[in-house]
């Protein structure tokens, strides 16, 4: 891999297991100082191990034991990482849960609202607390994980879909209100990869998912599901010098040309592509008036 991340800091959320571990292993292997968070202290210091192994001479690499949903730790954390790498310049919220299966009558409503917490509401305290870093400095990246249910319904998954599309949107606000700052921030949509979470929905089963989720994770299971590092090769190119202006996007990483962004950044800026908008009939060009 180039590169291109040379000089940089990064904190990743969820950074011990899953995408999240390949996203942190990506940024190593792209030349960055690596700070990786998560609840898990036994699997943290597993991935400490397995990124400081192939991080080269004077790349720092730390590991910090936190609950994303908890501002108290989160404020401690952003302390912790700003300390061991001063050099911070980018977040990516990777840390997630899938929440309650089922219709939302039968969903557990303590296991939804805590899938609002650590997937909406951890994610806007990480950027909240980092950003007077980033202020500090004139300039950061921020990549928040969107995923399945941010642009179409998830029928038994509404905690999970309603948090993921809330991401869309804080990304889109927050973008907005940081022109002109230097800081630019991004939602990435990773594509159907097989992680813990597809162990989960097959677990449940089709009572609880219904018939077509469960079918359609068992034919993800059998096919090897998304590239979870092609999900982290966008996370890199989003965090480089080179997708600077690139603000405000929910972009597939399976579906969108991403590489090629960074050349379109004035067109895209003067756009609503990949961006969360209403349809009205004229979009489908029908006259309703």
């Amino acid at each position: 891999m180039v590169r291109t991340l040379t000089g940089r800091g990064i904190l990743v959320t969820g950074g011990n297991s899953g995408i999240g571990k390949i996203v942190a292993r990506a940024c190593v292997a792209a030349g960055a100082d690596v700070a990786i968070c998560a609840r898990n202290t036994v699997s943290l210091e597993a991935a400490r191990i397995e990124l400081q192994a192939i991080a080269q001479h004077k790349q720092r690499i730390s590991a910090i034991a936190a609950d994303i949903s908890n501002p108290a730790a989160v404020s401690r954390t952003i302390a912790a990482v700003t300390t061991q790498i001063p050099n911070l310049s980018g977040l990516v919220s990777a840390a997630g849960i899938l929440g309650p299966k089922g219709s939302l009558d039968e969903a557990d409503l303590d296991e939804w609202i805590a899938t609002i917490q650590v997937n909406l509401i951890g994610t806007m305290l990480m950027c909240r607390a980092v950003l007077p870093h980033f202020r500090a400095h004139g300039y950061g990246k921020i990549v928040n994980f969107s995923g399945g249910g941010a642009t179409s319904p998830r029928p038994r998954f509404s905690a999970y879909a309603a948090s993921k599309a809330a991401v869309v949107r804080l990304t889109e606000n927050l973008a907005q209100e940081l022109e002109g700052t230097g800081i630019f921030v991004n939602a990435i949509a990773p594509g159907a990869v097989n992680t813990r979470m597809l162990k989960e929905v097959l677990e449940a089963g089709p009572e609880k998912v219904g018939e077509s989720e469960y079918r359609n994770a068992r034919k993800q299971e059998i096919s090897g599901g998304a590239s979870a590092e092609k999900a982290a090769a966008l996370c890199v190119m989003l965090l480089a010098g080179h997708s600077d202006g690139v603000t405000g996007r929910l972009i597939s990483a399976v579906w969108d040309p991403w590489i090629s962004l960074p050349e379109r950044k004035e067109e895209l800026a003067q756009s609503d592509i990949y961006t969360l908008r209403r349809i009205v009939p004229a979009d489908r060009g029908l006259n309703w008036d």
